[in-house]
């Protein structure tokens, strides 16, 4: 891990995710996360040299929004429903859907 030292304070780079991180500290599988990943509800970060997507700490609060909105919604509606909140700023915990 790399970092750069700036007005004395040590800037560590924020940790990225692989897809298989994902899987182990979510209740979703490979396939599903490859999926939300295709369709837009979830962004990677990053890419590797090697073609591997790397994702960001905020990938679990959207899976956990996906989640909550996968109770009654389908695909598509969640993928409309995030876009906006996108738009708006984000999803704000208080909000009911």
């Amino acid at each position: 891990m790399s970092w750069e030292k700036t007005s004395h304070r040590l800037q560590v780079p924020a940790k990225r995710y692989r897809i298989g991180e994902l899987v182990r500290y979510s209740p979703f599988s490979r396939q599903t996360i490859h999926n939300y990943t295709i369709m837009g509800l979830i962004r990677e970060a990053e890419w590797t040299e090697g073609g591997h997507r790397l994702y960001d700490e905020s990938v679990f609060d959207r899976l956990s929004r996906i989640m909550e909105l996968r109770e009654n919604m389908s695909l598509g509606e969640i993928r409309r429903i995030l876009n906006e909140e996108d738009r708006r700023g984000g999803f704000m915990p208080s909000e009911a859907t």
